[in-house]
This record gives C-alpha cells, sequence and structure tokens, in this order.
C-alpha cells in the first residue's frame, strides 16, 4: 500500500490539489499511507499550515489519528515548533490534548520539560487538559518544573486553579520540600506566593520544607520559609530531629541564628535520644554553633541524653580540644549557683 492521492498533495503542501480532492465525496481524508500517517499528520509534519486548516475544516477529519511512535499530529506540530498549527489543532473540541506518547509524557509534560512555555500557556488555556498528570517516572508537570528550577514554569502551572501544589511523589514529599532540599530559592518564592501551597506540609518521615532547608544549610531558603507566620520551626522529623539539631549538627551557622531570632523556637528542644542542639553540636565540634547557643540563657550546658552524656562529655569522646573550654566555664558557673 502506498499514499493516496491526496496524502501526496497534503504532504507537499499542494493546496489547489487538496481542495479539489476534498470536494469529492469518494475520499477518505483519513486515509493513511502505508507508514501509518494521514494526511492531516503529513500536512502537519511537513508544515503546511494552510493544508492542515484545509483538513481541519472538515468536520470528518479524524486530529487524534497517530503516525509513527505514536504522535498524534498534535504532538507532531509542538515537537516541531509549530505555534499556529497547535493553536488550530487546539481549537477542535475532539483534539484531545492528553495523549501519551511512547515515553511515557502527556505534551504539556513534555511542554514543561523542553521549557516551551508558549506551548504550556497554549494547553492550560483548554479545561480538559489535565495538570496533574503524571508521566511514567511518577512526576507531574509542577514536579518537572521543580526539578528543572523553572520558577517561571511554575507560575504559569499555579495560574491553573485545579492545580495540586501539594501533590507528594513516591517518597512522599512535597514539590516544595524538594525545593527548599536543594536550595532553588526561585521556585520556594514562586511557591510560597501561591495561596493553595501549604508550607509547613510534612513527608513520610515528618520532615517539613524548613526542616529540609535547615539540614542542607539553605540560608536564603530558611529565611524566606521562616517569613511566613504559618510554619512552625520546631516541627520535628519522626526521630525527634528539629530544624534546629539538624544545623547545629551540620554546623551551619547562619541557618542556627536565623532559627534562634524566631521566639517559638525551643534551643534545648531533645531528640527522642535526649540529644539536644547543642549536643550534636558538641560531638561534632562545631565551635562556632556552640558559642552561639550557648548565649542562650535557656540552653542547660550539662544536660544528659537518654545515654547519660553532656555536650562536654561528647565533645571529650570524640576528641573537639576547641569545645571543651566553651563548655567548662558555663557547666561550672551552673553548678556553683545550684
Amino acid at each position: 500500500m502506498g499514499n493516496t492521492p491526496l496524502g501526496w498533495a497534503a504532504g507537499n503542501g499542494h493546496e489547489e490539489v487538496v481542495k479539489l480532492l476534498l470536494d469529492r465525496e469518494d475520499i477518505d481524508p483519513n486515509k493513511p499511507d502505508e507508514h501509518g500517517q494521514t494526511p492531516l499528520f503529513l500536512a502537519v509534519y511537513n508544515g503546511h499550515e494552510g493544508v492542515v486548516r484545509m483538513l481541519l475544516g472538515r468536520v470528518d477529519v479524524n486530529p487524534n489519528t497517530p503516525g509513527p511512535r505514536g504522535k498524534t499530529p498534535l504532538m507532531e506540530a509542538a515537537y516541531g515548533r509549530q505555534e499556529g498549527v497547535v493553536k488550530m489543532l487546539l481549537g477542535r473540541d475532539d483534539v484531545d490534548p492528553n495523549e501519551v506518547d511512547e515515553d511515557g509524557e502527556t505534551l504539556l509534560s513534555w511542554g514543561v520539560l523542553a521549557g516551551h512555555k508558549w506551548l504550556v500557556k497554549m494547553l492550560l488555556e483548554r479545561d480538559d487538559t489535565n495538570p496533574n498528570c503524571l508521566n511514567d517516572h511518577g512526576d507531574s508537570p509542577l514536579w518537572i518544573a521543580a526539578r528543572f528550577r523553572d520558577a517561571a514554569m511554575i507560575k504559569i502551572l499555579l495560574r491553573r486553579e485545579d492545580v495540586n501544589p501539594d501533590k507528594s511523589n513516591e517518597y512522599g514529599g512535597s514539590v516544595l520540600s524538594y525545593a527548599a532540599k536543594n536550595g532553588h530559592e526561585g521556585v520556594v518564592e514562586a511557591l510560597l506566593g501561591h495561596d493553595n501551597v501549604n508550607p509547613d506540609e510534612s513527608d513520610r518521615r515528618g520532615a517539613t520544607a524548613l526542616w529540609w532547608a535547615a539540614a542542607k544549610g539553605h540560608e536564603g531558603v530558611v529565611k524566606m520559609l521562616l517569613a511566613r507566620e504559618d510554619i512552625n520551626p520546631d516541627t520535628p522529623n519522626e526521630d525527634g530531629l528539629t530544624p534546629l539539631c539538624r544545623a547545629a549538627s551540620r554546623g551551619c551557622k547562619g541557618v542556627v541564628m536565623l532559627l534562634l531570632r524566631r521566639g517559638n523556637v525551643n534551643p534545648d528542644k531533645p531528640d527522642k535520644h535526649g540529644k539536644t542542639p547543642l549536643h550534636f553540636a558538641a560531638l561534632n565540634g562545631h565551635a562556632g554553633v556552640v558559642r552561639i547557643l550557648l548565649g542562650r540563657d535557656d540552653v542547660d550546658a550539662d544536660k544528659p541524653d537518654n545515654q547519660g552524656q553532656t555536650a562536654l562529655s561528647h565533645a571529650t569522646r570524640n576528641g573537639h580540644p576547641r569545645v571543651r573550654p566553651l563548655l567548662q566555664p558555663r557547666i561550672a558557673a551552673t553548678q556553683s549557683s545550684n
């Protein structure tokens, strides 16, 4: 089987011949060639916008018939960056904007992945475009935009009221947590600017976006999150570790200071093993953080953990000579006052 006269004319952009053939009642406008390409697909593939317009003018032309590799005319037009053709195709109510290609991507996911904002905007104008569809990797368009740090794309997606900004991935984390964990300030800012984003959402292990940002030492993200009054800066994960504990453990002085400026942070809150932020700072030899914590009157320098170890004993056992002189005077002063 070869191609039909209409297929040849459409594929080569011969508009007058296409018109003559479409006027005949015995012409099937959807008949494919030997490669499964319909006249519409061939016209799109070769960029013949005028022919596409003529074919779409026929109500009996199926705009969803896929060509090679399962690509629909809409996909082919988008891949070829043919904005005019994409607009025409999306103007047909019977065009399915949610078709999935052989790689498991919808056109919306692919548009986000490719950074084609014009395409994403066009697709989102259709009410029947699903903005939360998942690809084969379990990622929604919003997740894809976050992974590529595309804050502008995230803002475009969030214009749709039915986009779920708190939808978790396979690990139970939100898009905000992912962005905070990786220090993507632009993405965090874009997400926090949306009313439906829960900034205090926890993942499966109880860690919030603030927890991850503090744990990774991303000061800019921590500052943005702490500016929100609806965030609890003392929320621990499943092990009882607060954001302050994690920041102290990693020696993130800037994050520690930011957290302590919030009046509702307990600087002496222990994890489930009884270790406080001071314990973590001391056992890891972070003298600067130890000094900051000791500047607080509400930190007990001689408080033991569940194993009976104090910050001083942790520093001694782990060989941190710079930390011991900081702790000893405070412990002595506390003991003498008692």
